[in-house]
C-alpha cells in the first residue's frame, strides 16, 4: 500500500479519484493500492514561547533563542490561551493511521516552499523514516496527475527546498517573538505583536488612513468643449 498526502481535502480528493482511490472514509480515501489523506493547512507548527519556559516578559529573558526548536500540533487562541485545534489534532492522527500502513509515502503537498514544509513537519512530528517521493504539479488535470504520477521524484531532491522553509519559519519565529517582546517590555503594554508580514502591512494600512484623515479638499473645475 501506498500513502498519498496533499494540503487540502479537495486536491486529495482529485488525485484520488485519478488513481482509483475510491472508497471513502473519514479523512482519507482508499482502493487501487493507495490510501489518499490530507492536511488542512499547517496541521504541526514551531511551539510557543510557554513550550520553552519563556512565561514573563522581561527585559533579562531576551533574546529567546529555543534550542532547539519544538514542534506542536497546530494552537489556537482560546479564552484559557493557546489550545490544541482539535480539528488538526483528529485529522493529524488519521494521518498517522494511514502512514503506519503503508510502505511508501507520495508527497502531494502543493508544490512550493511552504506546501514542502507542511509535509515535513507532519512527517517529522510523527517520527516517520519511511521513504517518500514528490508529485511536482503545478495543475490539477487528470492529465496533469497522470503525468506527475508517472514521473515521481525522490522526496530528497527537495531537502534544500524543505530547509529555506524551515529557516524562513524559524526566522520569523525569532524576529516576531523577542521584537513583540521587546516591545511590550518598552511601551509597558501586553498587548504588542511585531511581526516579518503583519507588521509592514499594519504601517500600509495606518499610512493610507493618514492620507484620508488628513485629506483637505480644494475647489476644481472640469473643462467641457
Amino acid at each position: 500500500m501506498i500513502a498519498i498526502i496533499t494540503e487540502k481535502p479537495s486536491v486529495g480528493q482529485d488525485i484520488a479519484r485519478v488513481v482509483g482511490a475510491n472508497i471513502r472514509k473519514e479523512g482519507y480515501c482508499t482502493g487501487s493500492g493507495y490510501m489518499v489523506t490530507w492536511a488542512l493547512g499547517h496541521l504541526v507548527s514551531l511551539a510557543m514561547l510557554g513550550a520553552y519556559g519563556y512565561d514573563r516578559t522581561t527585559p533579562e529573558s531576551l533574546p529567546m533563542i529555543p534550542d532547539p526548536f519544538r514542534l506542536v500540533v497546530r494552537q489556537i487562541r482560546a479564552d484559557r490561551g493557546m489550545v490544541t485545534d482539535i480539528a488538526a489534532a483528529k485529522q493529524l492522527k488519521i494521518i498517522d493511521d494511514v502512514f503506519s500502513k503503508c510502505d511508501s509515502i507520495i508527497v502531494a503537498t502543493d508544490a512550493g516552499r511552504e506546501g514542502e514544509l507542511i509535509f515535513r513537519y507532519i512527517y517529522e512530528y510523527l517520527g516517520y523514516t519511511k521513504p517518500f517521493r514528490r508529485l511536482w504539479i503545478s495543475s490539477l488535470t487528470d492529465e496533469a496527475i497522470r503525468t506527475g504520477m508517472a514521473n515521481l521524484r525522490d522526496g530528497r531532491e527537495y531537502d534544500s527546498l524543505h530547509a529555506a522553509a524551515d529557516c524562513r519559519a524559524k526566522a520569523d519565529w525569532l524576529v516576531g517573538m523577542n521584537a513583540s517582546r521587546a516591545l511590550a517590555c518598552v511601551s509597558g503594554t501586553s498587548n504588542s505583536s511585531i511581526g516579518r508580514v503583519q507588521t509592514p502591512t499594519l504601517a500600509m494600512v495606518c499610512a493610507r488612513f493618514r492620507e484620508n484623515r488628513d485629506f483637505v479638499s480644494v475647489p476644481y473645475w472640469q473643462l467641457h468643449v
